[in-house]
């Protein structure tokens, strides 16, 4: 890694080792083993049941059967004769008689609760030697889970294979598999290579439905999963999985979650040969997540609905201990993933979800998150790489169509400096429909994308919408081909500190980090909007004071005498002493006039003066060095020579003491502008009036950004930071004749500025590592340092002005 990029990983390692502990919570499990690879996506089998399961209620089992169509309700009349004669009551006693691979279990129609699992553990089982999670379930091993299997799981399949489990209704809802609250998982497959499930539901638990791990072949075929604390289903550390015309709603997280698939795709680029698992045709809704993906390696995700969660898709590297992070080579398309709007945080507001799972009322439409997610987003990507979202139609959303920022890899547990920005990297989306529905109802999203602005070789697709920044990269026909594509090693620093922030967030101690607009701040509630209004207002009361100062004030330079204190004028008013001039080429110096010793205090000039723009003052007065160090003349001690135009400046950004120092006209009327002539005094009143100008328009910028980050608008915030930049052009065009050094910085400023603004709403800037914000933030705070120093005060006799 080069240096500048370590320096960078590290103030992001920095940072980032302030980031909540509650961010480190997740889904835990025991370590696991990534399959070989060397299974296969299992069959279908249509042959008589080895197993049949029913209940013994014959007047509910008629009543769930009426109105099936006759062939499928004279075969289930059939089955359930039979299974009353040598069937079993309860799915786990079937699942424990099978002997050998390729068996089926039949499972008729009635609901099941299974009620000789349903038990506490005791003995032995109640005190297993195992790590308790922050979720406050054991962290148990395959062996402690065969040895007690009940004790998290209401049906436990442990190193099964080639197992079908099918319902035999007409639909999913006609077998009915219910943990009551009672147990994490309904249904637990755990290495059960070749497992098929189909046709059946499985409802609450205090974490999942139906979780596979650790598994090479499986198919979920027509199942439906509904009211958990966390997943509909959970797929871990699993391999040639297919998810098939299932549905999920009423989770706390993911309705769908195959996490840590296999990842057999890392390392290479976009050329992938195959995936890990498929997830065609099904439904997620009303979730808090419709699909979660936490290390969701090499996942084909097509043909599906995302529609009615707070979020419809996630894929992150956010949770440590998880194999196959950072997350990989997803790829998205033809799903329809519509208005995911639901802001279910009330419920975590009002103490809904702070009593027991049983009392919350899933059942009602009550979901209670477990994650802290931005509501009214389409697809989230958080630290994820070489993901492709393609040909999807995503309308309706109150956010971002897509959400995509980078993970430092901290966060995943991961300490080296060179892997800190390994994240969010060559993601891309191409071909998708914004804002309008199959019917052609124009739904537009909030945004097309939000985007933090980290990552090399991101790009997105031309016809992009309004989207934050404004400026993205576009991608070529072709991957890997990005056109303006950008490589910056961390995000921008507003977006940075909003995530920061909004990482706050804590399911268990029901924390809803103020200042997020995820969790309900707007306006000027939300934190960018609170950052920009402390920078507008420190920006603000400096424009004004160099405004005070301007040009177009101009310095009293009569011979007078004030009232009060019976000083000369220019001694009351504090104005500057006058810069040298230096004579042009092809110009001889301008004639100097020695004032006599006896004129004080009030030095009249002789009638040669009104036609020379240079005198020299009262050589009983010695000019201070200016702030620079410089002298204020070259010449003969005690004299100070200036020319009409550096005089006139000296009125523009503030005065110091220039006592003993005075410039008049023979007739004691006439400022030294009016004996330099009409042209320079032209081009003091220009310089004036462009001050002026510019500092309306920069105050008018900045109050432009409030606005714009309360309403969150990157255009409005880039057409602020260009009257922030013309502003600080002005003020360093006129500073620089004074105080060069403070002047040329504070243009150098203005153009980042304008830089900042160009590479938001117009073009990415390429080949730099850090976006304009950043330096131009860092410069901002110097130079608004250095703005003090050069506005204070100075009383010293004979010193300069602020600027000279």
């Amino acid at each position: 890694m080069p240096p500048m990029r370590r320096i960078v990983a590290l103030g992001a390692l920095t940072l980032g080792l302030l980031l909540p502990a509650a961010a480190a919570l997740a889904h835990e499990e025991r370590e696991v083993t990534l399959p070989d690879g060397s299974g296969s996506v299992p069959a279908y089998r249509q042959a008589e049941p080895d197993l049949l399961v029913c209940k013994s209620d014959r007047p509910d089992f008629d009543r769930r059967i009426e109105n099936f169509p006759a062939a499928l309700k004279q075969r289930n009349i059939q089955l359930y004769e039979l299974c009353q004669q040598k069937g079993f009551r309860n799915l786990q006693e079937a699942v424990d008689k099978v002997d050998k691979p390729g068996m089926t279990i039949a499972i008729l129609p009635g609901l099941y609760l299974e009620e000789p699992s349903r038990a506490a553990p005791t003995g032995t089982c109640a005190k297993l030697p195992a790590r308790w999670s922050d979720w406050g379930y054991q962290i148990l091993s395959f062996e402690q889970q065969q040895a007690c299997p009940h004790n998290q799981n209401l049906v436990a399949i442990l190193g099964k294979k080639d197992l079908q489990i099918e319902g035999t209704g007409a639909g999913p809802l006609d077998v009915v598999i219910d943990a009551e609250y009672r147990k994490l998982n309904a249904i637990r497959a755990d290495r059960t290579n070749g497992i098929y499930f189909r046709n059946f539901t499985a409802q609450r638990t205090t974490f999942n439905s139906l979780y596979v791990l650790e598994t090479d072949g499986f198919v979920i075929d027509k199942v439906l999963t509904r009211w958990n604390d966390e997943y509909g289903f959970l797929t871990f550390a699993s391999d040639h999985g297919l998810y098939t015309d299932c549905e999920s709603y009423g989770n706390g997280d993911g309705g769908l979650y195959p996490g840590s698939a296999s990842n057999i795709n890392d390392g290479r680029g976009h050329d992938v040969p195959r995936y890990a698992i498929e997830i065609r045709r099904c439904k997620s809704h009303d979730n808090a997540l419709g699909y979660s993906g936490t290390a969701g390696d090499s996942m084909w995700v097509h043909d599906n609905e995302f529609y009615d969660n707070m979020v419809g898709a996630t894929m992150d590297s956010l949770w440590p201990d998880h194999p196959g992070l950072p997350q990989n080579h997803a790829k998205f398309e033809n799903n329809k993933i519509y208005n995911n709007n639901r802001d279910y945080y009330r419920y975590t507001r009002d103490g809904t979800c702070a009593k027991p799972p049983a009392e919350r009322g899933y059942e009602k439409g009550v979901v209670c998150p477990q994650v802290g997610v931005p509501p009214g987003t389409g697809i989230l990507v958080a630290g994820g790489n070489y993901n492709v979202f393609k040909n999807n139609r995503i309308w309706g959303h109150d956010g971002s169509a897509f959400h995509l920022f980078g993970v430092p890899a901290f966060i995943r547990g991961e300490e080296s400096l060179a892997k800190q920005a390994d994240t969010s990297n060559h993601n891309r989306y191409e071909g998708n429909v914004f804002g309008v529905s199959p019917t052609g109802e124009h739904r537009p999203n909030g945004r097309d994308v939000w985007w933090d602005g980290q990552g090399t070789g991101n790009c997105f697709q031309a016809d992009t919408g309004a989207s934050s920044p404004q400026a993205l990269p576009v991608c070529a026909a072709a991957a890997p081909g990005v056109s303006g594509g950008s490589h910056r090693w961390v995000a921008e620093p507003v977006k940075i500190l909003k995530l920061y922030l909004c990482s706050d967030f804590s399911a268990q101690d029901a924390r809803l980090p103020a200042g997020c607009d995820w969790f309900g701040a707007a306006g000027l509630g939300k934190v960018e909007a609170q950052l920009a209004l402390g920078g507008s207002l420190v920006l603000g009361l400096l424009a004004v004071l160099f405004w005070y100062r301007n040009p177009a004030r101009p310095p009293a330079t009569r011979q007078s005498t004030d009232a009060t204190s019976q000083k000369p004028a220019y001694e009351a008013q504090a104005l500057p002493m006058p810069p040298p001039e230096t004579p042009g080429p092809g110009k001889s110096a301008p004639a100097e006039v020695t004032v006599p010793a006896a004129a004080e205090p009030a030095i009249t000039a002789d009638a040669a003066v009104a036609a020379n723009p240079a005198i020299v003052a009262d050589p009983r007065v010695t000019a201070a060095p200016d702030a620079l160090g410089a002298a204020d003349a070259p010449g003969a001690p005690g004299a100070v020579t200036a020319d009409a135009a550096d005089v006139a400046d000296q009125g523009a950004l503030g005065a110091g003491n220039a006592s003993g120092a005075v410039v008049s006209d023979a007739a004691g009327g006439a400022g030294p502008a009016e004996a330099g002539g009409p042209g320079l005094v032209g081009g003091r009143r220009a310089r004036g009036v462009g001050l002026v100008v510019g500092t309306v328009v920069g105050v008018a910028g900045l109050v432009l950004d409030v606005v714009a980050a309360s309403v969150d608008s990157p255009l409005l915030t880039a057409v602020a930071l260009a009257g922030v930049a013309g502003w600080l052009v002005c003020l360093g065009a006129v500073a620089r004749r004074v105080r060069p050094v403070f002047g040329w910085f504070t243009v150098v400023l203005g153009v980042l500025t304008a830089a900042d603004a160009f590479d938001r709403a117009v073009h990415l800037i390429p080949f730099i590592p850090l976006g304009p914000g950043w330096v131009r933030g860092l410069l901002t705070g110097v130079w608004v340092l250095w703005a003090v120093v050069v506005l204070a005060p100075r009383r010293r006799t004979g010193e300069r002005g602020v600027v000279g």
